[in-house]
């Protein structure tokens, strides 16, 4: 089966030390990294959890709400749990999104000096 991917590098990278790796992860740019990447992915975590557990505790304790019935034989259960599986791509969307842009090339420019490519 034949693919698209360039065969592996030949190039050797150095290992770096475990002292190299205290050293980087008491870094600046490590210290912006980790904040910028909490500053993102926590609380859009604690929203869609948050947003899960209102739709399972109006499915349990709201069965009059959630029967209501918005277009033909379609409830508003059915909506909410359609707009969990839109809120999960969306979130995964926009997660891989600002990792692209915003924490891949940081990280990346930290990966290659540490294996002593710049």
């Amino acid at each position: 089966m034949a693919t698209d991917a360039p065969p592996p590098s030949k190039e050797t990278h150095k290992l770096p030390t475990s002292e190299e790796f205290t050293e980087v992860q008491e870094s600046a740019e490590f210290g912006e990294l980790r904040r910028s990447y909490r500053s993102f992915a926590f609380p859009l975590t604690v929203g869609f959890i948050a947003w899960y557990l209102l739709y399972v505790l109006l499915s349990n304790y709201a069965g009059d709400f959630m029967g209501t019935k918005v277009v033909g034989n379609i409830n508003v259960a059915l909506v909410l749990g359609l707009a969990q599986f839109l809120t999960t791509f969306l979130i995964a969307w926009w997660y891989a999104r600002t990792a692209a842009a915003r924490f891949d090339p940081k990280a990346e420019a930290i990966k290659s000096r540490m294996e002593g490519g710049a």
